[in-house]
């Protein structure tokens, strides 16, 4: 019986790079969120997180996000004053159908609760963690909607401005590299992507996890 033999270091390096090429655009860059340490970017990446971690395609997550943008709610204090049928109808316009009435109210929810915590800016949280990211994670569970996975979505992009919170690979992430044949070690992955932003490596790592066809792209593209 024959066994299949695991692809070399040069060859996980070009997988890598072929996957940063193709698809290593953080979700926030692909929304069009210009993530800085700022209360509007941050919070339009919690709402993107928020919807990113529904059972629904990530592309109509990212729509969804945009029509929320373009109606104006892009800060708590916004989304707080909107009407939860302006909510509604902003997320039904991105296609986001299944989980509308649900996460509009959330959404509203959240945004009060934000408010009242933080005065509606992340980076409150931030310096109330002190710089212990399982205390953030355990303050981000605090806000509606937002579960384990959308803890890990927000971590995993905001680690651009928060270093705190990264080099973060996270298991989606790993679930990825095993996909395309190359370690599911972050250190590893990390070395053998020459050192690449861990959130644009992540992010493609996880496109890689969710779509086999891209996945199968990537690895056609590195052998090129």
């Amino acid at each position: 019986m024959s066994t299949q033999r695991a692809p070399g270091l040069r060859q996980q390096r070009a997988v890598l790079h072929a996957l940063l090429d193709d698809h290593g655009r953080t979700y926030a860059e692909e929304a069009g969120i210009k993530l800085r340490d700022t209360p509007q970017p941050l919070y339009r990446l919690l709402v993107l997180a928020h919807l990113l971690s529904a059972r629904i395609r990530a592309s109509v997550a990212v729509a969804a996000a945009g029509e929320l943008n373009r109606a104006g709610m892009r800060s708590a204090q916004a989304m707080a004053q909107a009407s939860w049928q302006d909510r509604v109808d902003a997320l039904g316009r991105g296609g986001y159908r299944r989980y509308d009435e649900r996460t509009a109210t959330q959404l509203g929810d959240g945004a009060e609760l934000l408010i009242e915590r933080y005065g509606g800016d992340l980076r409150r949280m931030r310096e109330r963690a002190g710089g212990d990211v399982d205390e953030l994670r355990r303050l981000l569970r605090d806000i509606p909607g937002i579960g384990p996975a959308g803890v890990d979505i927000f971590l995993r992009e905001v680690q651009c401005v928060w270093p705190e919170t990264g080099p973060l690979l996270d298991e989606k992430a790993l679930q990825g590299a095993r996909r395309l044949g190359v370690a599911d070690d972050p250190r590893t992955l990390l070395r053998l992507a020459d050192d690449a932003d861990a959130a644009h490596l992540a992010a493609g790592l996880v496109r890689a996890a969710l779509d086999k066809e891209l996945a199968g792209s990537v690895k056609e593209h590195a052998a090129a």
